[in-house]
């Protein structure tokens, strides 16, 4: 039955892709117009010349370069930034945290809903890297994609618990410009007064997660979250911390 299931599958594919080569044969502006044409010659011609397009830190950008730069770059900034690598994928043995993690949180997952915070086929993360075109020596920013990593779900009812149970005071924080600009409305503004913008080098990477971690205990003890609570979310924060 799993054979004849699997062959049917096949045929039934190569139906797809049969019809779908003639709908494009029959389609007269399939792949024929200009700026078509333009786009497939400049990604040829990029590729010949050993390459790549990608995309600038701000604005919408593109940028041409060699790739051979672009991945020395990729590699500078995880060799600055004391990263690991491993022999092989722990991706599995993550999951399994993961899935026992989620198990002993019975106090903020109900039984029937600990399914949606598992991702059942998980892949490693990936990277890539954006130009900062705005810095002398054109570092990258990176861009890991998580979407399909282990942690990916449980992560985010991370985020939502810690906003439920144990919010931040907002005195000293801002959303994004917008923000800023709204709040210095009601902000008395004086001729002598000036405004000063401070940065932090590849900041997520950078943070200290012993002292986090610490900070954030105190935090949940301030905000009498329960001690069931509080247990599941420190395993959490572990489990989390750990694979990203």
């Amino acid at each position: 039955m799993v054979v004849k299931n699997m062959y049917s599958l096949l045929y039934f594919r190569k139906l797809v892709v049969e019809r779908i080569e003639i709908l494009q044969q029959q389609n007269p502006t399939h792949n024929t117009h200009p700026e078509t044409k333009i786009v497939h010659s400049i990604q040829r011609k990029v590729k010949e010349h050993g390459a790549m397009i990608t995309k600038a830190d701000k604005g919408n950008t593109k940028v041409i370069l060699p790739t051979h730069q672009y991945e020395t770059k990729l590699q500078d900034f995880l060799s600055n930034n004391d990263f690991r690598t491993k022999a092989t994928d722990p991706t599995k043995t993550f999951l399994t945290k993961i899935m026992s993690t989620i198990k002993q949180s019975p106090t903020l997952i109900a039984k029937a809903h600990k399914w949606k915070y598992t991702n059942i086929n998980p892949t490693a993360t990936t990277i890539k890297g954006l130009m900062k075109l705005h810095k002398s020596d054109k570092p990258i920013r990176p861009l890991v994609n998580w979407r399909n990593a282990p942690t990916y779900k449980l992560s985010k009812l991370f985020t939502e618990k810690v906003t439920q149970l144990d919010p931040l005071p907002h005195s000293f924080n801002i959303k994004n410009t917008h923000d800023l600009l709204k709040n210095q409305v009601d902000f008395p503004m004086l001729p002598h007064y000036n405004l000063a913008s401070l940065d932090v080098t590849n900041l997520y990477s950078n943070i200290p997660v012993k002292e986090t971690k610490k900070i954030f205990a105190n935090s949940l003890e301030h905000n009498i979250v329960t001690p069931q609570s509080q247990q599941e979310l420190h395993k959490w924060f572990d489990t989390i911390s750990e694979q990203n």
